[in-house]
């Protein structure tokens, strides 16, 4: 009598099991592989290139020296504007990420001190943006910097803008209702629902 073609139905049944164990294992790892392929050279690749535009942030005149403007850009991001010097040519004011490059937090300008501040583990960053101590200093880390253009009196600042219109006006008349806490915020994005302060 041969062994080897005695096959009881338990046995096939186990291998069956098993093999569509294994199947499934390789499909999982081949997904999951294929996934972060994906993510990899959608990263490496983008489909394409950011748009970016002049956006309005203010009238010179409205800014002081040493005073600071939160602008908040059309993709949502939030931007310090800060006046260094009393003429009207761009290069008087520079216009920085408000996020810190060590963990996220929000960076704000001290005046009294000339620097930008890190509240979250007291990093610090010079006039230009750049890390001078805590963990963004010690990491040589700088905050994001955006091009600044002045036209007519008017401060421009060229920030990405996906998702608006192509007819979106890049001059806005400012809004009289808009409270003076917060100022540098974009004008042409006035029928978005604000909250009122408090």
């Amino acid at each position: 009598m041969d062994h080897a073609d005695q096959s009881t139905p338990e046995t096939s049944a186990a291998a069956l099991r098993r093999r569509g164990s294994l199947a499934a294992m390789a499909g999982g790892l081949l997904a999951g592989y294929g996934a972060l392929g994906a993510l990899a050279l959608r990263y490496l690749y983008p489909a394409k290139p950011v748009s970016k535009r002049w956006i309005y942030v203010t009238q010179l005149a409205r800014m002081k020296r040493n005073e600071t403007l939160v602008f908040r850009t059309p993709t949502g991001e939030t931007v310090n504007v800060t006046r260094k010097a009393e003429g009207g040519a761009a290069s008087d004011f520079v216009a920085l990420s408000s996020v810190c490059p060590h963990l996220g937090c929000q960076v704000h300008w001290e005046a009294q001190n000339e620097r930008y501040f890190c509240p979250c583990h007291n990093g610090v960053f010079d006039p230009a943006g750049v890390g001078v101590s805590g963990p963004p200093g010690d990491a040589g880390q700088s905050l994001a910097r955006y091009d600044l253009k002045v036209d007519g009196g008017l401060l421009y600042v060229h920030v990405a803008v996906e998702g608006l219109a192509a007819s979106t006006p890049l001059v806005c008349e400012e809004i009289p209702s808009m409270p003076e806490s917060r100022p540098g915020h974009d004008p042409c994005l006035a029928q978005l629902p604000r909250r009122r302060p408090a």
